[in-house]
């Protein structure tokens, strides 16, 4: 895109990037290294990071109680790194198990928004939900470089993969330089 300065942004699913960590033996990144890592030759935007609060009953059990206090702690620390920007969708309740709502519109308007208006470059997305896809390609159509960063531990949708430009696996050795101490 002419005249725009190459800008890119990092969108992450926290539940799929949960699920990569812990395959990976439950590793404890930090995310702003993380987000300069995959953003590297492009300056970063602005990450965003899409999860839900952990469900609690009412009257919430002292576990749900440690796990959303945990999950609160978490998402204050992500919201006072440099460009950080915490979207939260909901829990529900679907077939014997919780499901996360809301997010994938969060992620998909953002992205697709973002790119419309010019205002990025490079997509970075961290997530293997098919649901993407769309909004993946939509963005592409806009000029804007989308790249895919995935655990090849987890499962991720073949229409997600064919929909990015890059896809770039995320194993021990990409994490080696951007664990927390």
């Amino acid at each position: 895109m002419e005249g725009v300065p190459d800008r890119a942004t990092v969108f992450i699913d926290g539940g799929y990037f949960d699920k990569a960590l812990a395959g990976l033996g439950r590793l404890r990144v930090d995310y702003q290294k993380f987000s300069d890592k995959v953003c590297e030759g492009t300056e970063r935007l602005r990450t965003y990071y899409y999860h839900c609060m952990p469900y609690q009953s009412n009257p919430p059990t002292e576990d749900e109680r440690i796990r959303y206090s945990s999950m609160d702690r978490f998402l204050y620390t992500l919201r006072m790194l440099s460009r950080f920007e915490v979207r939260l969708g909901r829990l529900q309740y679907v077939n014997a198990e919780f499901r996360q709502k809301g997010v994938d519109v969060l992620l998909s308007i953002d992205l697709v928004e973002l790119a419309a208006t010019g205002q990025i470059t490079k997509a970075v997305l961290v997530t293997g939900d098919s649901d993407f896809a769309h909004a993946a390609r939509r963005a592409r159509d806009k000029g804007v470089l989308v790249q895919l960063y995935y655990s090849p531990a987890t499962y991720v949708h073949d229409e997600l993969l064919q929909s990015c430009d890059d896809r770039i696996p995320l194993d021990l050795a990409f994490f080696k330089d951007l664990l927390r101490t």
